[in-house]
């Protein structure tokens, strides 16, 4: 392990660190389906450039939350060396609140002690605040985020196809814009302790936005372009509720609805309407704080 250094990330390091991400990922993937799911696919060049471009975000609007394990690779002219990344932990301090987007060590490196050295840095910069994640299920992490003070979670996951049949007719719904982020904001700040702050912009620019019209009522939602709820967050369940069956009518083909913790049971019952299976996956880990409701966090936002 003398070869393998623990780095503050550089944007060099982004096409290699997304290299190792789509390994661990995959890897992890395929040791832990079931036998209903379908097959893990390796990452595709679009996903990819989108990893590199989330992680690129990141690294621009909190530097310091940001960390890698390289090895030195040696080339055939022994000065010709480079870092290859083998891990890595991407965090970002918002506000008073931590939290970490991603976080994996190749599975040719897991056990040598990388993992604790990475999360430890990404800890570091919480510098004590508050902190939320989404945690797999791999028993090694696991193990480590508790002994850090986290509660774990469990999450509820719901797949399957919408019955169209089901779909109730939603109103008081409309598309959002930037000018609803301080409003958001605030309700952020109710249900996690703070807001998302620039990660809105990102979010606006890559996800539709679709918000309540009702200031006493708000609510909004992040849908992707697979029609899956990507965050949403809300003052009350009903509010939700209507949010995420907007989603679901978007939805096109198989659809996920993810990150469901016990306080958000309303999510539960329109996924069980909507006819979608329920099945259990990872945990929300959360530190100093409850697990948000109504609330479906975002696996890299939260």
């Amino acid at each position: 392990m003398d070869s393998v250094s623990v780095r503050p990330m550089e944007e060099a390091d982004l096409p290699s660190a997304e290299r190792a991400s789509a390994v661990t990922f995959f890897e992890a993937e395929s040791s832990t389906r079931r036998v209903s799911d379908p097959e893990a696919e390796p990452r595709s060049a679009i996903t990819s450039k989108r990893w590199i471009d989330r992680m690129r975000f990141f690294l621009g609007v909190d530097p310091d939350g940001c960390w890698v394990a390289v090895e030195k690779e040696t080339g055939s002219d022994r000065s010709d060396r480079s870092d290859r990344t083998v891990g890595f932990a991407i965090s970002q301090n918002r506000d008073g609140l931590w939290f970490l987007a991603t976080y994996g060590v190749l599975p040719s490196h897991q056990g040598q002690g990388l993992g604790k050295r990475l999360i430890d840095a990404a800890l570091a910069h919480a510098a004590g605040r508050p902190g939320i994640f989404s945690s797999s299920v791999h028993p090694g992490a696991t193990r480590r985020y508790r002994l850090a003070g986290f509660s774990l979670h469990p999450q509820m996951r719901m797949t399957g196809t919408v019955d169209r049949s089901t779909l109730p007719a939603i109103g008081g719904l409309r598309e959002g814009r930037a000018d609803d982020f301080e409003w958001m904001d605030r309700l952020d700040r109710d249900l996690r302790g703070a807001g998302h702050g620039p990660d809105h912009f990102y979010m606006l620019d890559t996800l539709r936005l679709v918000v309540s019209e009702d200031r006493e009522k708000p609510g909004y939602v992040y849908i992707d372009d697979r029609g899956r709820a990507s965050l949403l967050a809300a003052a009350r369940p009903e509010t939700a509720q209507s949010l995420l069956w907007e989603a679901l009518a978007s939805a096109r083909g198989r659809t996920l609805v993810n990150c469901i913790t016990t306080p958000n049971q309303w999510a539960v019952d329109v996924g069980l309407a909507a006819r979608l299976d329920i099945g259990q996956e990872g945990y929300i880990a959360v530190r100093d704080m409850p697990a948000p409701a109504p609330y479906l966090a975002s696996g890299h936002f939260l």
